[in-house]
């Protein structure tokens, strides 16, 4: 039986090796994913860690990192006490260039059937793409409240 999966796609004006280094910088992510840093080595086995206001808010451990190819890593929310019971699912960005855009693929998958990991991340990842392919182009992120996604505390 097939597990509930997330895909998300869109073309981004910039090069694979900047929109790598946005999926892979603090200093960059917290511009546009809700000041969240992201952390990691960034080699296969390394642990990965989403980060907001100094406390993790999602961890894993990198499977693939195909620089500036593909991504991916497991994601395992920590804080909210109801989506900590659900199993760790697995990221992929996959980033293709195309000309003068690069074609991102987000798939996020591996979700329990009924759970509620797949409804946040499907309001999340829009918002969190969207603001990255702002940044991205035009130099300033989307300023998007949490609460209007209505996942707050969920990171």
């Amino acid at each position: 039986m097939n597990r509930p999966e997330f895909v998300y796609v869109t073309y981004i004006e910039t090069t694979p090796e900047k929109l790598w280094n946005a999926l892979t910088s603090s200093e960059v992510t917290r511009r546009y994913w809700f000041n969240t840093e992201v952390r990691s080595g960034w080699k296969v086995g390394s642990p990965f860690a989403l980060v907001m206001d100094g406390k993790p808010t999602d961890v894993g451990e990198i499977l693939e990192a195909d620089r500036p190819r593909r991504l991916s890593y497991t994601f395992k929310h920590v804080l909210n006490e109801e989506l900590k019971q659900e199993p760790a699912s697995k990221v992929v960005f996959t980033l293709e260039p195309h000309g003068k855009v690069v074609k991102l693929t987000l798939t996020h998958e591996g979700f329990v059937e009924g759970g509620k990991m797949l409804d946040g991340v499907s309001k999340g990842w829009p918002a969190i793409l969207a603001s990255l392919k702002s940044l991205m182009e035009t130099g300033a992120a989307l300023t998007i409240p949490l609460a209007a996604l209505g996942i707050e505390g969920v990171g």
